[in-house]
């Protein structure tokens, strides 16, 4: 409406002052309902085209959309492990920071486990107070053995002397005795020098070993234990968490209650504008959005991401070939709006669907000293319809409440 109204001032209100003022032909006599086409035919089809190619130029230039909506992502509460759920400690719609806990499963069989592994701990410190022990005790044996070769040594020694002064003082038989002590006495040596180096290895290795490993199953059951106590993820607002005292929770049957995050759908607008956009669609636009959520409002906003795929022509592979037509009804660009100063969606909710308009700016190119007279005429014409759409969008603004309350049914 505002095109037409805007063309027929240059083309059929001229044709008329024509008709009129020198040609003499005046409404109701010359110019009637019946004879206006003939009278004003080259103003009402120049008004045509021209509307026809001005509504091409803003629709194509500075595209609008009605598909927009302020995108948001949950976030599950799940436990990480399956459970009856033994302590509630939050209600419904409440609002929870990160971190926080908000019910707990029954943990028998974890505390159960860290019990288990501390224990062991406990019995691997006291092996390792015993081998030490043990270690003295064996130093001592060792001293003991060694003292006890040393005398069978000399003994031996000196049973060899006296028969080599005096075969006939002592007897073949009595050598050969003490020499079978010795080598069980150096025997006994080497077994306790074992004992020494085995109790060594024990404490060095096999213990700490042993006490490493109980430490490990230790954290693996405080880890176990602590994921019986589910945490909110991020700071948000409890939704739809109706859980009860008995109740059996596993991750893979369903989530306990959805979280809202504080910031969702807070940060920027999603909006699908048509295919045919895509070559005008640039990051750095500058946009303007008016929601449902906060009627009256005209809100500035900046193209930040233009997304290079259309969503609608995505294939998932399976076991059935699909068919193009299925795929027929065309997709939107997806293009990422973000306010251009802080907190001008707040008062919106997540979620509020909105309308945007997008306008091309030539400043750039305007700029350059190259531009021909033709291109610079052009290129302000692009800009200036942008005006016209952004009336529209503010006449949209005014209008959507009354839409919404009074043709919507309410």
């Amino acid at each position: 409406m505002f095109e037409f109204l805007l063309c027929s001032l240059l083309t059929i209100f001229p044709d008329y002052l024509f008709r009129r003022y020198v040609q003499g032909k005046r409404f109701g006599r010359e110019i009637t309902l019946y004879s206006v086409w003939f009278e004003l035919r080259w103003g009402i089809t120049a008004c045509i085209i021209l509307t026809v190619s001005l509504i091409t130029l803003i629709f194509y230039f500075h595209p609008s959309t009605k598909s927009v909506t302020s995108v948001f992502r949950t976030v599950a509460v799940l436990p990480e492990t399956g459970g009856r759920v033994a302590e509630i400690y939050v209600k419904l719609n409440d609002k929870v920071a990160a971190g926080q806990p908000l019910f707990r499963l029954d943990n028998t069989e974890e505390e159960a486990s860290a019990e288990l592994a501390r224990r062991q701990i406990a019995e691997v410190d006291a092996e390792m107070t015993v081998a030490r022990t043990e270690l003295i005790a064996a130093d001592g044996a060792i001293v003991q053995a060694e003292a006890a070769v040393k005398q069978a040594q000399d003994e031996y020694d000196t049973q060899v002397e006296l028969n080599r002064l005096n075969p006939n003082v002592v007897a073949r038989r009595e050598i050969e005795r003490r020499q079978v002590a010795l080598e069980g006495r150096k025997g006994a040596l080497t077994a306790v020098l074992s004992n020494k180096q085995t109790l060594e290895t024990k404490i060095a290795s096999l213990l700490p070993s042993q006490k490493a490993s109980a430490e490990a199953a230790l954290q693996q059951a405080d880890a176990d234990l602590a994921k019986t106590t589910v945490r909110a993820g991020v700071s948000g607002t409890l939704s739809q968490f109706a859980l009860r005292v008995g109740e059996v929770v596993n991750p893979m049957l369903r989530p306990a209650g959805v979280l809202v995050p504080e910031e969702a759908g807070r940060t920027a607008l999603v909006a699908g504008f048509g295919q045919i956009e895509a070559q005008v669609m640039k990051v750095g636009m500058i946009a303007e959005a008016t929601c449902i959520g906060k009627p009256f409002t005209i809100i500035p906003m900046v193209v930040t991401q233009v997304q290079d795929v259309i969503a609608g022509g995505q294939l998932r592979a399976s076991d059935q070939l699909i068919d193009v037509a299925q795929l027929a009804q065309p997709g939107t660009l997806t293009v990422f709006l973000e306010p251009l100063y802080p907190g001008l969606l707040e008062g919106i909710p997540p979620g509020s669907s909105c309308i945007a308009n997008a306008y091309t700016n030539s400043h750039d190119e305007l700029s350059s000293p190259d531009i021909s007279t033709g291109r610079w005429l052009y290129l302000h014409v692009v800009d200036a319809v942008g005006l016209v759409h952004a009336m529209i969008l503010r006449m949209q603004a005014l209008m959507l409440p009354v839409q919404t309350l009074v043709f919507g049914g309410h």
